[in-house]
């Protein structure tokens, strides 16, 4: 088994969330919505023949955990020694403001990078993040002061997975809600609940173990929904008490293999996706039944990369990394694929507007046409020495983002506006 990495009709609920978004912000995982969808001001459609301008740059530590932007702040996690760290920096000069640390020993079973995974969330005027070692800290946006932290692998007996934790929580209704994967005193706690202010557990469910997927919020029928892709499947629960509202596995049967793609919500449907011959299915919620449209193994099994929707279309990245996947565009409700872009390498992608704004591991981006009638690239330039794993933040025109470089991991911040 080789590396994956981390590592959303429903209307997803910025304010029904508790995300600390304005309008420009990328305020977590895949954005205000979780779904990769930027609404920001308009991009440029051209780019000098250098490519965008780069506003700053810095040198950073270990870690597949992309930036968030909140404001002014951007908020980078990432591993420098034996410390996590998390640091508020100016989101326009790159400025650093504070610095919060704490020591870590967590090796990498398969001596890849041992930084932390999950990108932080920005909720409230707080910062929750997930370090790999299973911490999860609540600190406040503007001072970095420790508000809460809890050793989830202490307190829940979790068992180490093979690239350790990874999923950002969701912030929702005053509760931090995350895909543990451990026992409490005997009960199951595969998906917690802690109290957004003080960190005190609300409830446990499942007992799945922990996958490298982050969850989403959504509403279905009026009813409003947490949505997981654990190591074993899809689950949907009510937030405010843990109640199972649907289920469905959906694993590989090989043990060496991993969830990693957040589920996509677009309106009463579901997009879920993983590899290793597990394959991807649509289904549409039906009150507590899941009501399957589709599902194959050859229109668009994403390995760690979510797919974005646009206009009943989903783009995203088809195989596993290590085999030099395709992108394709694929129709949201049969599977049909309209057009693929065969042995196109791995990497993310994120839609603004009508354009689809594609960062290959290379550390090439690409602005490409969101269209099922072809690939039609627009514009494209190599802004970072390989490898580019971590997801990027999308905010007010300005593109950030890191590579993961064992000789000079960088984080950079491009200027994407007219």
């Amino acid at each position: 088994m080789r590396r994956c990495w981390t590592l959303g009709a429903a209307v997803l609920l910025v304010a029904a969330a508790g995300v600390s978004a304005a309008a420009n912000d990328w305020p977590q995982f895949l954005g205000p919505d979780r779904n990769g969808v930027y609404s920001g001001p308009p991009l440029a459609t051209s780019w000098p023949a250098t490519g965008p301008r780069v506003v700053w740059r810095k040198p950073v530590g270990a870690g597949f955990a992309g930036p968030v932007v909140a404001g002014s702040r951007l908020i980078l996690f990432h591993r420098v020694a034996r410390e996590e760290v998390v640091e508020s920096l100016d989101a326009r000069t790159g400025t650093p403001q504070w610095r919060f640390a704490y020591p870590t020993a967590y090796r990498d079973d398969f001596g890849f990078d041992e930084g932390p995974r999950a990108v932080p969330v920005v909720a409230n005027d707080r910062v929750y993040t997930f370090g790999a070692e299973g911490q999860l800290h609540a600190l406040d946006l503007a001072t970095g002061r420790r508000i809460w932290s809890v050793d989830t692998v202490r307190q829940f007996g979790v068992r180490k997975a093979f690239f350790g934790a990874a999923g950002s929580p969701l912030v929702e209704g005053g509760r931090v809600i995350a895909n543990i994967g451990g026992k409490n005193a005997g009960r199951d706690a595969g998906i917690v609940a802690f109290n957004a202010d003080t960190g005190a557990v609300l409830w446990t469910a499942t007992n799945h173990e922990a996958s490298y997927s982050s969850p989403v919020g959504a509403i279905f029928g009026g009813e409003r929904r947490a949505v997981f892709f654990t190591r074993d499947g899809l689950v949907g629960l009510d937030p405010a008490t843990g109640r199972v509202a649907f289920e469905r596995r959906w694993r590989s049967r090989s043990a060496a293999s991993v969830n990693a793609a957040t589920p996509l919500v677009v309106g009463d449907l579901i997009f879920v996706s993983a590899t290793y011959e597990t394959g991807a299915a649509v289904v549409r919620v039906q009150g507590n039944q899941l009501i399957e449209l589709w599902s194959s193994d050859e229109a668009l099994s994403n390995h760690y990369a979510t797919a974005v929707h646009h206009n009943g279309i989903l783009y995203g990245f088809h195989g596993r990394q290590e085999y030099n996947p395709s992108f394709r565009a694929v129709d949201l409700k049969t599977g049909a694929v309209k057009w693929s872009m065969d042995q196109f390498r791995a990497g993310s992608v994120t839609l603004a507007g009508d354009r689809l704004l594609i960062l290959r591991e290379t550390g090439e981006v690409i602005l490409a046409s969101a269209t099922p009638e072809a690939f039609r690239p627009i514009a494209r330039a190599q802004i970072l020495p390989a490898t580019v794993r971590s997801f990027p933040a999308l905010s007010d025109g300005f593109l950030y983002v890191r590579n993961n470089d064992t000789r000079s991991d960088t984080l950079v911040c491009l200027d994407l506006r007219p």
